[in-house]
């Protein structure tokens, strides 16, 4: 990678008008929103960017933006939501126009599962024909793949260069990183266990938790980095108390009204999802003001 990925890459949200369409303005403003805060990359496109509904030209239109204000400042990730082969390339190959340190790109999530072989082989494919690193987001619940799959892929394939290991499991993870293969990373999403996940030697996240408070992340990951384990503990418990209040089946836009209330406005999400409700609304206003005294 000719940017090296580390530490806190939150997943951006993206900021939609009434009319559903991208809310350019808002988007820049995000992005300077998180390099205020000191992140140490960007993510377009993830779960919590509602990746899952963006077209090919928006994801790169948005890599565009970025590129335009972060001036190669921090790495950016592309995340690649796809249910073929196919359609993951094509979008890969529209967004490395655009100076993406990596790829982000889900197995397929569709209700067919394919077998080992044939998700090593979709892999394969993609990272032949893109030629961009590419780190595998293991979190779709009938298609989660498994520590030993994860490390025969990044043995067999150069260019897939780590996994960014979602769901709650902390020992799969654990058992990941025992076993990782040299020059490979693990990014945890793991957003209830960042502290521990950076205290077993996960080499970032790339998560929801970051992309509504940046600066309390970065806090975090300098407080482990720095051997500081009373200080990670205490950040820790009020991440958790903040995570309890913001997750739900909306999360994105969860993460968008936590970022209205520190000044950053995120626009709303696209349909079905819905706004959260008042009592949603109060609880993560209540948890907010506790975690956002911890900012690094």
């Amino acid at each position: 990678m000719s940017q090296a990925l580390k530490g806190i890459i939150p997943p951006l949200v993206t900021p939609f008008k009434d009319d559903e369409t991208i809310d350019e303005a808002a988007f820049r403003g995000t992005v300077r929103f998180m390099l205020e805060k000191k992140v140490h990359g960007i993510c377009i496109g993830g779960s919590t960017g509602e990746g899952h509904t963006l077209s090919t030209e928006e994801l790169a239109r948005l890599c565009e933006i970025a590129n335009e204000e972060i001036q190669g400042a921090v790495p950016i990730v592309a995340g690649v939501i796809a249910n073929s082969t196919a359609k993951a390339i094509e979008m890969s190959k529209a967004v490395a126009r655009h100076n993406v340190a990596a790829l982000q790109v889900t197995p397929v999530h569709y209700v067919f599962k394919p077998d080992e072989d044939a998700t090593y082989a979709h892999f394969e494919r993609l990272t032949r024909e893109v030629g961009l690193p590419v780190v595998i987001y293991n979190v779709v619940p009938w298609n989660y793949l498994s520590p030993a799959l994860l490390v025969r892929l990044m043995k067999g394939l150069p260019g897939v260069v780590g996994v960014k290991q979602s769901a709650g499991d902390l020992k799969l993870m654990a058992d990941l990183l025992i076993d990782l293969p040299e020059g490979k990373q693990v990014f945890t999403a793991v957003d209830a266990l960042l502290y521990p996940s950076f205290a077993l030697g996960a080499h970032g996240t790339i998560a929801a938790n970051p992309a509504a408070v940046p600066g309390v992340t970065v806090a975090l990951w300098d407080a482990v980095q720095a051997g500081d384990h009373a200080r990670a503990l205490q950040i820790h418990r009020a991440l958790l108390r903040f995570w309890n209040a913001l997750f739900a089946d909306n999360l994105p836009a969860n993460v968008k009204y936590a970022l209205s209330l520190q000044g950053c406005p995120a626009g709303g999400p696209r349909m079905p999802m819905p706004q959260p409700d008042p009592a949603r609304q109060a609880a993560i206003r209540t948890q907010l003001e506790s975690v956002l005294r911890y900012e690094a």
